[in-house]
C-alpha cells in the first residue's frame, strides 16, 4: 500500500534536522529528470517566471536564484529531507518533526510525495529549495506542460514499488492537480480516495480546502504511526474529531466527517 501526498509551496530550511534523520537522508530517485527541468527554468528571466507561475516579482526573483543555486548532487548543506522541508497545511497535519525514527523508516516505504520538479519523493529524500507546481505550463522537449514531461514515469514508479503485492492499493491523499500525474491508465493498482468534510449549519457537509489539506496530513500520520497496510485499517481514522461516514462512503471512496470545527 502506498499513500500519495501533494507537496507544499512554503518551505522550511530554518528548523534544524535531527542528526539521526540527517544520516538517513536519501537521494531523490529522479534527480536526472529534476536537473533537466532546472536547465529549462534557468533560461527564464524573473519576469518570465513571474508570468509562468503567477508570482509576485520578489517571489519570482527568489525562485530564479533557487534555480541558479540548485545542484545535481544534494548535500546536507544545500538540502533537507522532503517531509521536513515542506511547510504547508498538509504538513501541519503530518507534523513530521514529532515522528520517531522508526516511523520515518516505515514512511520511507509507504509515503510518496508528488512533485513537479522531482516527480516522486520519499519522505527522507534530500530536497533542495524550489518552486514548480505540477500544473505549471512549462514547455519542454516532451510537450506543453509537466504532465507531458512526466508522462507515465510516476505511475510506473508506483507500479514498481507495489510489485509483488497480491492486492496493490494506492491511497490518494493528494490534490487533483498532483494526483493527475500518478493516477493514469498505466497505474496497475486499486485507488482509494479519502475525502474530508465539515458539517454545515444546515446539517449538510462540505469539503473546506484548508481543513481537508490538514486532514490529509493527519491521515498520513495515522497510517505511519499505526503501520496501516489495508483499506480496512483506514476506516478507524478518528483524528481531530473526524469519523468515517459509512453511509456516504463506498469501497474506493472513504468519506470522513466531523460535526464542528476545532476551536
Amino acid at each position: 500500500m502506498l499513500f500519495l501526498l501533494s507537496p507544499a509551496k512554503t518551505l522550511d530550511y530554518e528548523t534544524p534536522v535531527p542528526v539521526a534523520l540527517r544520516k538517513k537522508a536519501t537521494e531523490p530517485l529522479y534527480g536526472d529528470e529534476a536537473a533537466a527541468l532546472i536547465e529549462v527554468l534557468r533560461k527564464k528571466t524573473p519576469a518570465q517566471v513571474a508570468e509562468l507561475m503567477d508570482l509576485s516579482d520578489p517571489l519570482a526573483a527568489l525562485n530564479v536564484a533557487r534555480y541558479a543555486s540548485w545542484q545535481p548532487q544534494a548535500t546536507p548543506a544545500n538540502s533537507k529531507p522532503a517531509a521536513l522541508a515542506f511547510n504547508g497545511d498538509v504538513y501541519d497535519g503530518l507534523d513530521a518533526r514529532t515522528l520517531k525514527t522508526a516511523d520515518f523508516t516505515w514512511a520511507q516505504q509507504h509515503i510518496v510525495i508528488l512533485s513537479g520538479l522531482y516527480g516522486a519523493l520519499r519522505p527522507l529524500d534530500r530536497l533542495q529549495p524550489y518552486r514548480l507546481e505540477m500544473g505549471t505550463a512549462l514547455k519542454t522537449a516532451r510537450g506543453k506542460d509537466l504532465y507531458a514531461w512526466w508522462g507515465d514515469i510516476v505511475a510506473q514508479h508506483l507500479n514498481k514499488r507495489l510489485a509483488g503485492q497480491d492486492k496493490p492499493v494506492v491511497v490518494n491523499l493528494a490534490s487533483i492537480e498532483y494526483a493527475r500525474v500518478a493516477l493514469r491508465p498505466a497505474l496497475q493498482a486499486r485507488v482509494v480516495d479519502c475525502v474530508f468534510e465539515e458539517q454545515q449549519a444546515d446539517g449538510t457537509h462540505k469539503i473546506i480546502s484548508f481543513f481537508a489539506k490538514k486532514a490529509r496530513g493527519l491521515m498520513a500520520r495515522f497510517a505511519i504511526q499505526n503501520r496501516v497496510r489495508s483499506v480496512r485499517g483506514l476506516r478507524s481514522f478518528a483524528a481531530d474529531g473526524y469519523a468515517l461516514a459509512a453511509k456516504a462512503s463506498s469501497p474506493d471512496r472513504l468519506v470522513f466527517r466531523r460535526a464542528g470545527l476545532p476551536k
